[in-house]
């Protein structure tokens, strides 16, 4: 009698789990992750599709915020060995709304990895930041250099090769020039680079310049030089991680010895021939970077290769920027005289006519203490950096 009175009782149960089983697969066929139906996985019209390569980075970050704010549909993908989560949450939080925003964690060391990716999204175009990009370590990390800038960049090339994506947006520096006899640099300087982090990006462009030959891709590759500064709203900075500030970028130092972070900052060659005996570099704001970028990607057309050098025309030697710190800062900063750092040259700026006359681009942020300021006030009130956020 019980076995009789339980199955009834039974027969339903299973009824009810069949029926919400029916209404969960009905639900998620109409879900826009389901069975590869994703918006990123698909071509829309009237919305562009980028990929950016290590968009959990500095500038990579940057760009993808301008990106988004600019109503492009984008995919960060990105290993995190030197990127930040933190930005990608923060990226999340301003565009929640389905289909603006995904993030993939992958090595682009990872062939199968990369296609993989390729194959389960629609990507339209691609601006491939994603590489270690400091001097002194590069002399160190040779080996590291190549694989990771070279070897990645022809293994992005080959996937957008095999998937039909046609516009590639190229990350690359005036490190390829090495040092140059004549200043300013333009685009038909000669290109000497005398480290493998300059070596490692001319290899890219090199491999990326041959491909274009046979391809009807459209290609832009932006040589850029010094970044500082960061998001005029406060809601990106520079974040770089503990271990690699011995590597960093000056305004990182600069920002540490004011924090007190470090007990001062070590200025690196102090007899080269200019006019204070420090290096002259052209101090790019990220602000601007990102437009160059933008416009570039608005003006790739097919078949067609665009070189030019993002900067501000303006060399500006390392103590006038020490100077401008301490102003940007307000702080007394230890200043530590060394030796040369091995890779490093001497004079570099660029002439930016040529992006200002076919891109219609010129840099709006040349004040050094106020891209400083602007930055100091994102790590003043982000002392950990993007910490869990």
């Amino acid at each position: 009698m019980d076995i009789a009175r339980r199955k009834p009782n039974f027969v339903g149960k299973v009824a009810v789990a069949a029926a919400l089983t029916v209404m969960c697969i009905l639900v998620l066929k109409q879900s826009p992750g389901f069975g590869g139906t994703s918006v990123f996985s698909r071509h829309e019209t009237g919305v562009t599709h980028v990929l950016v390569t290590g968009g959990a980075g500095y500038i990579g970050s940057h760009a993808t915020l301008r990106l988004l704010t600019d109503n492009y549909r984008v995919t960060i993908v990105d290993n995190l060995s030197r990127g930040n989560m933190g930005a990608v949450r923060v990226l999340q939080r301003l565009f929640p709304e389905p289909g603006r925003l995904q993030f993939i964690y992958t090595d682009l060391g990872d062939p199968k990895a990369v296609n993989k990716m390729f194959s389960e999204n629609a990507f339209d175009a691609v601006m491939h930041f994603a590489a270690v990009a400091y001097v002194g370590e590069s002399t160190q990390e040779p080996l590291r250099y190549y694989h990771n800038i070279t070897s990645n960049t022809l293994t992005v090339l080959e996937a957008m090769a095999a998937y039909n994506v046609k516009t590639l947006i190229y990350s690359s520096t005036c490190a390829t020039y090495g040092e140059p006899d004549t200043m300013p640099i333009t685009e038909t300087t000669p290109q000497n680079p005398i480290n493998p982090y300059g070596k490692a990006k001319k290899m890219s462009e090199d491999i990326i310049l041959d491909f274009s030959k046979k391809s009807d891709m459209a290609v832009m590759i932006l040589r850029y030089f010094n970044v500082i500064g960061s998001d005029p709203e406060g809601r990106l900075g520079e974040a770089p991680r503990p271990e690699l500030r011995e590597h960093g970028r000056i305004s990182g130092a600069c920002f540490d010895a004011a924090s007190g972070t470090i007990p001062g900052l070590k200025v690196r060659g102090t007899d080269y021939p200019t006019a204070d005996g420090t290096c002259i570099r052209d101090y790019i704001d990220v602000t601007d970077l990102v437009d160059a970028h933008v416009k570039a990607l608005g003006k790739a057309e097919p078949k067609k290769v665009g070189i030019y050098n993002v900067g501000t025309g303006q060399g500006r030697s390392v103590h006038e920027f020490v100077e401008a710190c301490k102003m940007a800062t307000g702080a007394t900063i230890k200043v530590e005289l060394l030796s040369r750092r091995p890779g490093d040259y001497a004079e570099v700026y660029s002439d930016p006519s040529k992006i200002r006359d076919e891109l219609n681009w010129t840099a709006r942020h040349t004040d050094l203490r106020e891209s400083l300021a602007t930055a100091w006030k994102w790590q003043k009130t982000h002392p950990g950096g993007y910490g869990l956020t």
